[in-house]
C-alpha cells in the first residue's frame, strides 16, 4: 500500500536550526518519491526562505516547499496552513529545533498502514539530551520527553485534521496549542495512538538568564485552555491550581498590612508563613539541577517572582477569556 505524507514544519528566524532539521528529513531511510517537506515561516522571513532556497538547490530529489504567512499569527496559524497546503494522505508535524530519526517517516507509515483507518492520529517519543544535573530550564524541556501529545513529534491523518478543523488559531504562542488538538480529538473519539519508535531528538538551546520570569507569560494560555476544555484540562493537565502561589501572595500582602498597623506579632507569623513556603519552593527548584553560583542565584532570585507573576498572568487569562480560572 503507498502512502503519501506531508511533513510541516513551523518556523520563524531560525535558519541554522531549520537547516539541521531538513538536512534530518532529507537522510530519512524512506523513498524520496512519497513524501513532501512544508516549511511555513510564521510572517515574512527572508532566512529561512533564503535556508529552503538554497536545500532546495541542493537536495533535487526531496520536494521541499516553502509557505510564508503575511504576518506573524503563531505556530497554530503555521501548522494550519502547512497542512493545508501539503498533498499528504498523512501529516507529520515536528519542529525546527527537532531532529527526526532516520526511520521516522518510515515508523509513521508503517504505523498509519497497519492501523487500517482513516480517522487516526499518532504520538511519537521524543529524545531531550540534558547533562545529570540540567539547569532548571533544561530540566523544564526534558519534560517534552514524557508529554503526551506534542506537536514536536505527532502525525494525523488529514482526514482527522479536517474534522476537527487542525490547530486552535486563538492560541497565538506555542503553548498549549497541542493539547488544545489532542483535546479536540480526544473529543471526536479520534484514537491517538502512541508510537515509540518512531523518535525525534529535541535538543536544549541556550537560554537566558531569568528565562523562567519570561515563560510565565503562558499561564494565560492556561486559561483559555480550560475554558474550552475543563474537564480534560483538569485530567490530564492540573487538577488543580497552584495553591502555594497563592499562599505566598495572601501571606506577603498580610505580612505588609499587619505591620503597618502595626500588629507585630500577626505581622512576623504572616512573615513567617512567607518564608517557609518560599524557601520550600526555592529548594524544590534547586534540587537535582545545575549547581554554579550563576544558576543558583537565578534560581533564588526568579523563585521570588515568580508566585507573583504566574498568579498575575493565570488571573489575567481568566479575565480575558471571561472564565472563572485560579
Amino acid at each position: 500500500m503507498s502512502v503519501f505524507i506531508s511533513v510541516v514544519i513551523p518556523t520563524f528566524k531560525r535558519p541554522d536550526l531549520l537547516r539541521q532539521c531538513i538536512e534530518a528529513i532529507d537522510g530519512q531511510n524512506f523513498n524520496k518519491g512519497l513524501f513532501e517537506v512544508v516549511v511555513i515561516a510564521d510572517g515574512p522571513d527572508m532566512l529561512s526562505a533564503q535556508v529552503v532556497s538554497d536545500m532546495q538547490k541542493r537536495m533535487e530529489n526531496l520536494q521541499l516547499f516553502y509557505h510564508e504567512l503575511p504576518e506573524k499569527k503563531g505556530p497554530a496559524a503555521a501548522r494550519n496552513f502547512g497542512w493545508k497546503q501539503g498533498k499528504g494522505e498523512l501529516i507529520l508535524f515536528t519542529d525546527d529545533d527537532c531532529i527526526p530519526s532516520k526511520s521516522w517517516l518510515e515508523n509513521y507509515r508503517d504505523a498509519y498502514i497497519s492501523t487500517n483507518k482513516k480517522m487516526v492520529s499518532f504520538t511519537g517519543r521524543v529524545v531531550v539530551p540534558v547533562p545529570d544535573l540540567p539547569t532548571d530550564y533544561e530540566k523544564n524541556v526534558s519534560h517534552l520527553a514524557t508529554a503526551d501529545f506534542i506537536t514536536a513529534n505527532c502525525a494525523c491523518s488529514k482526514m482527522a485534521l479536517e474534522l476537527v478543523h487542525g490547530f486552535d488559531e486563538e492560541f497565538p504562542a506555542a503553548w498549549r496549542e497541542d493539547s488544545a488538538l489532542e483535546f479536540e480529538l480526544l473529543k471526536h473519539e479520534i484514537p491517538i495512538i502512541k508510537l515509540a519508535e518512531a523518535m525525534v531528538t529535541h535538543p536544549v538551546r541556550k537560554a537566558p538568564w531569568g528565562v523562567s520570569i519570561r515563560d510565565q507569560k503562558k499561564s494565560m494560555f492556561n486559561a483559555l485552555l480550560f475554558k474550552k476544555y475543563p474537564e480534560l484540562y483538569r485530567k490530564k493537565i492540573s487538577s488543580q491550581p497552584v495553591w502555594s502561589y497563592y499562599v505566598i501572595i495572601i501571606s506577603s500582602l498580610l505580612t505588609v498590612l499587619f505591620l503597618l498597623g502595626n500588629y507585630r506579632i500577626a505581622g512576623l507569623i504572616s512573615l513567617g508563613v512567607w518564608l517557609v513556603i518560599t524557601l520550600k519552593f526555592i529548594l524544590r527548584r534547586l534540587q537535582g539541577t545545575d549547581i554554579s553560583y550563576s544558576h543558583r542565584v537565578e534560581m533564588i532570585v526568579t523563585s521570588l517572582l515568580i508566585p507573583y507573576l504566574s498568579v498575575y498572568w493565570t488571573l489575567r487569562g481568566a479575565i480575558r477569556y471571561k472564565v472563572f480560572f485560579l
